[in-house]
């Protein structure tokens, strides 16, 4: 036999009234003992007690009702709390609805977020969702094939999100992606860099291995290509009897970002794709202003390619394709040669009647047209005997360096042995460094004077135990960068990348209770209640309604 806790007289009779004497008598039977709960029970008395007893819970909820309607009051005022009752739970179903709908709003945007690129900044996101590509054209020049933003970040082995934090466009940002500084040039005043930050390097580097690269370029064409160099580009002009050079004016500022994005376009990429790389390879004029203790880089017009990125000598070959075609072409009307390295353009002739003055007309008005600017301070017609010089190499008979500038570095270099290094200088950097590369730069031109500089140079470091201070990147770790980001590996294992936000929850807030009774008690003091606590302003308004109109009744009789 269960026990269970004694009830009060009050909590009894509570339960009959609920349900009946006799219902409350089964079940406490059933609970003391007296009558077995799994055994049948006689069919007839327990449907009769049942349905007895709700017949008696129906008259009851009658009784109640019918004395309810005894009292109009107070039947207006419960008709008045059901309405607000039933007001206050469908605004709060509503309310609810409205919260899950915004939720599975937020959660399908999120859930959009994590598998495309849908925005990127204004007057760049016009086309993101055009996915179509060229695969035919793509395959025949060996190029990746990417359907989409998510393959492109899967290639590079970075995170939608970081692809994203990469190529966003802001007006104003607290971010910038290059380190901007200025070096000092050969020929007089500064030359600007834009070096990426290593985060944006890292997608660049990739973008050069694996695109960029692979793509044919004209045979003109010497700067920044495997397998050429100065030496290539000063090679086909020795020993001519004019040399012509000329040098184009703001060089890679002048290839906007719609012309980067033409090239990734004409390539076969698809709109998505093809914004996204022009926008990883060019980088807008900023202005760094501090508000409030605080940097903001504020963008100056139209993105560019950037002095400094990996990826900008490559870019400009590809988009300079067409341009050597038609000098090459002109060139080889007018019996001249062509070569360009960079913005370095060279023409040559072996004898002394080429019109030149037609070969520089024309060459301005087709660099003019490619869209492109002649440096009109830069042009050089350089005749034998006169030095004749092609992007530092003199080919007057063949590849060499200038003798005045040879002599002056060997007396240089005698000076550091005899002296030290104190008070010298050489070129505008750093003394050791200079000097150094000075003497690779020989060697690679006339091997046989160069080895001989180099090896002074090494007995001078070991002489002075000069060690070069490494950087934040070394040779050997830029090597090993570029390596692993060309394979779309992390350059080290705790590499952090841009993180997305987190995935929405549901927001929705329950009712105070507070609140409920606070309509409940506006039901009482409502505009049309009657009795209760209203009766009393109510009583006062119709007194004051009376008086108004016994007011106007004496003031119409003395009128009359």
């Amino acid at each position: 036999m269960s026990e269970s806790p004694k009830l009060t007289r009050q909590e009894i009779y509570q339960r009959i009234r609920e349900t009946s004497k006799e219902e409350y008598i089964l079940a406490e039977m059933i609970r003391l003992g007296f009558w077995d709960g799994d055994q049948e029970k006689p069919g007839l008395t327990e449907a009769f007690i049942a349905r007895r007893a709700e017949l008696e819970k129906k008259l009851r909820a009658l009784g109640v009702e019918q004395n309810l309607y005894r009292d109009p009051q107070k039947a207006l005022d419960e008709l008045h709390k059901a309405r607000k009752k039933a007001a206050l739970e469908k605004r709060e179903q509503t309310r609810k609805a409205r919260a899950e709908k915004r939720w599975q709003r937020a959660l399908a945007w999120h859930q959009t977020q994590q598998s495309a690129i849908t925005w990127l900044g204004e007057g760049v996101s016009c086309g993101l969702e055009n996915c179509e590509q060229d695969t035919a054209r793509l395959q025949g020049q060996n190029l990746p094939l990417l359907p989409d933003s998510l393959a492109l970040a899967s290639a590079m082995g970075i995170s939608l999100n970081e692809l994203r934090f990469l190529c966003f466009q802001k007006a104003v940002s607290q971010v910038n992606h290059y380190r901007h500084f200025a070096i000092a040039k050969k020929t007089g005043g500064e030359r600007h860099i834009s070096a990426p930050m290593p985060r944006l390097k890292r997608a660049q580097y990739w973008l050069l291995e694996n695109v960029l690269q692979r793509v044919a370029v004209h045979e003109a064409a010497h700067g920044f290509v495997a397998g050429r160099s100065i030496l290539s580009n000063a090679l086909p002009h020795v020993n001519k009897a004019v040399v012509v050079n000329l040098d184009m004016e703001n060089f890679f500022p002048t290839i906007s970002y719609r012309r980067v994005k033409g090239v990734f376009r004409h390539l076969g990429y698809s709109e998505q794709i093809a914004t996204e790389m022009a926008l990883l390879t060019t980088e807008p004029e900023v202005e760094c202003v501090t508000l409030d203790d605080e940097k903001w880089f504020v963008r100056q017009g139209e993105r560019f390619l950037p002095q400094g990125a990996p990826t900008s000598p490559a870019l400009s070959n590809i988009l300079c394709r067409r341009l050597d075609s038609r000098l090459n072409a002109m060139a080889q009307k007018l019996g001249f040669t062509y070569t360009r390295y960079a913005d370095d353009v060279t023409f040559s002739c072996a004898g002394r009647d080429g019109n030149v003055q037609q070969l520089l007309w024309r060459c301005k008005q087709i660099i003019q047209d490619e869209g492109f600017r002649v440096h009109p301070a830069k042009t050089r017609v350089m005749r034998k005997p006169q030095k004749q010089e092609v992007t530092g190499v003199v080919v007057n008979e063949k590849p060499s360096v200038d003798k005045k500038t040879l002599r002056r570095f060997r007396a240089l270099l005698f000076q550091i042995a005899r002296d030290g290094m104190e008070g010298k200088c050489w070129g505008s950097g750093e003394l050791m460094a200079s000097v150094e590369g000075y003497a690779n730069f020989v060697a690679m031109i006339a091997p046989e004077k160069g080895i001989a500089l180099q090896k002074q140079v090494t007995d001078l470091k070991r002489q002075y135990g000069y060690e070069v201070k490494p950087g934040r990147i070394t040779a050997l770790n830029r090597r090993l960068f570029r390596a692993r980001a060309a394979r779309g590996e992390a350059p080290r294992d705790n590499w952090w990348q841009a993180q997305g936000r987190p995935q929405p929850q549901l927001e929705y807030v329950e009712p105070p209770q507070k609140r409920v009774e606070a309509s409940d008690a506006a039901v009482r003091f409502s505009r049309r209640g009657h009795g209760g606590e209203s009766e009393a302003p109510r009583r006062r308004h119709s007194v004051l309604w009376w008086l108004f109109l016994a007011l106007v009744v004496w003031l119409i009789l003395r009128i009359l």
